[in-house]
């Protein structure tokens, strides 16, 4: 099968996936909030948080093992593979061991942590929700280092899918005790129960489907495959560290020094980004796979060419998206959770103004992971981190919660202005003037639309009822759309995505 049809597949059923989970999140959102009210919200959002940044203890090991294994499984190479597998399966087991560890250290801190939380009269039960978290996390270790072996394969539909049956099962089931039993102990510990049967029946399958993951007779990697993994790893712990520090602590800062309420409506927001943002994300993720394999195979000027193709998909589709959400997230969230639930309007334009540099940011990351260009900006997410974490504190304490987004503004654009330079020397041998020049053309085009999205807007969404939600929709997607195909419609990428579309459509 090739590099398109497994993009495909991964698109399809990641897809899938993002349809029904995302809509039975925001569902079992909505009924957590009137069931458990905003605290627990917040308090449920906060610990996620900080166990993302636990997470950093496994330091990009898990980039650069799946960066190695794309030249032996693209060779046929039984014998490397499960060379790096066993390794990487030993050194998950550390990590597990180091998280639990680095979990427990924070047990005592956590009550001050947690400000202003409403209506939970112990310690004993903040605590003791955490630990529930920290158990779901540290046992993830065990398994997740098996899907390794089918992304590899550009098979990312396999994890897909078990996490999407195993999403669907949680939720329905958190849905019905909160009717019947609403009590955040057995919402949790539902959770963990469902996971630790998806955890097992995952490892029992990938034995199956990969008999070499049992094998016994297994080679030692080589000095030279140790010193190769070593040297990424020691490049991808600045950037796991410097990303914790930039996307991960916005929920911690606005906990810790506004209070855990309003981290909850924060994560109102996010659940409905990140249900739209997920499905664009399906498209950028789903091929990291192929581009190792493209890179591993391919000339440089087709891996180029490639490259403009991708990111001119990622900037339409990000600034669509963008547009859409500055004009419809807000009366959606006063619409379906309550208009006391809603953020000013300056906070919601900074928290999509970092979504579209997101986008890329996105492009950029991928393929740099794929291509295994993992040192030469080694240092730059750390000075990120730092930039997010100083801004965000300062401002925070000024101007309340725009100064959070703020700082996750300034620290992501550093990324969008250096990195370009970085990869378009080590991956393709040239300038990268021809990256800012396209981005300001993009740049310039979305505002456009949103401009005169805006104006359209005012007439429309004069009341929000779902049905004028909807033709606002339908008036972003005509009109943004309408002006980009006018700018760009003849441009070679988007007539290269349009020849896949036809093939496909066939």
């Amino acid at each position: 099968m090739g590099r398109v049809k497994y993009a495909a597949r991964n698109i399809l059923f990641g897809y899938l996936s993002n349809a029904v989970t995302g809509v039975l999140g925001i569902a079992l959102q909505k009924i957590f909030i009137i069931k458990l009210g905003e605290t627990l919200l917040g308090v449920n959002s906060t610990y996620t948080s900080i166990l993302s940044v636990l997470s950093l203890a496994e330091l990009g090991l898990g980039t650069a093992m799946n960066f190695s294994l794309y030249g032996p499984v693209a060779r046929g190479d039984g014998e490397t593979v499960k060379a790096y597998m066993q390794f990487y399966k030993k050194a998950y087991r550390v990590i597990a061991l180091v998280i639990a560890a680095a979990g427990l250290l924070l047990v005592p801190f956590l009550p001050s942590l947690i400000r202003d939380p409403v209506g939970i009269d112990s310690s004993a039960d903040l605590i003791n929700y955490y630990l529930i978290f920290l158990f779901n996390t540290v046992s993830s270790y065990f398994v997740a280092y098996k899907y390794s072996l089918p992304n590899a394969e550009q098979k990312n539909y396999i994890q897909s899918n078990v996490l999407t049956l195993t999403k669907i099962a949680t939720v329905l089931t958190q849905i019905a005790l909160l009717f019947a039993m609403p009590d955040f102990y057995l919402y949790l510990l539902a959770a963990a129960a469902i996971e630790l049967a998806q955890k097992i029946f995952a490892n029992a399958y990938l034995n199956r489907k990969y008999p070499i993951l049992k094998e016994k007779s297994v080679r030692k990697l080589t000095k030279e495959e140790l010193s190769d993994i070593k040297k990424k790893t020691g490049a991808l712990v600045c950037h796991k560290v410097g990303d914790a520090a930039r996307l991960q602590t916005d929920s911690i800062i606005i906990t810790g020094f506004i209070n855990v309420t309003m981290s909850g409506y924060v994560d109102n927001y996010n659940k409905v980004i990140n249900l739209i943002a997920n499905f664009v994300n399906v498209i950028f993720n789903s091929v990291i796979s192929s581009f190792g394999n493209l890179i591993a195979t391919e000339s440089e000027e087709k891996q180029y060419e490639m490259f403009r193709v991708y990111r001119f998909f990622a900037s339409w589709i990000y600034g669509y998206a963008s547009v859409g959400f500055f004009l419809l997230l807000t009366p959606f969230i006063s619409w379906y959770y309550g208009g006391r639930f809603a953020l000013p309007a300056a906070v919601v334009g900074a928290i999509l103004i970092d979504f579209y540099f997101k986008g890329e940011r996105v492009v950029l990351s991928n393929y740099k992971t794929a291509a295994g260009v993992f040192e030469q900006d080694r240092f730059l997410p750390l000075i990120q981190g730092a930039v997010n974490l100083v801004l965000s504190i300062v401002l925070v304490q000024r101007i309340g919660l725009l100064g959070v987004y703020i700082g996750t503004i300034v620290s992501g654009l550093i990324a969008n202005v250096i990195r370009p330079f970085i990869i378009y020397r080590a991956c393709f041998d040239r300038k990268a003037d021809s990256y800012f020049y396209d981005a300001f053309r993009y740049i310039g085009v979305s505002v456009l639309a949103l401009a005169l999205c805006v104006l359209a807007g005012n007439a429309v969404l004069a009341s929000v009822t779902l049905l004028r939600m909807a033709v606002m929709a339908v008036v972003v997607t005509v009109v943004y759309n309408g002006i980009f195909l006018l700018f760009f419609g003849r441009t070679f990428e988007f007539r290269y995505l349009y020849g896949i579309l036809r093939k496909r459509l066939k």
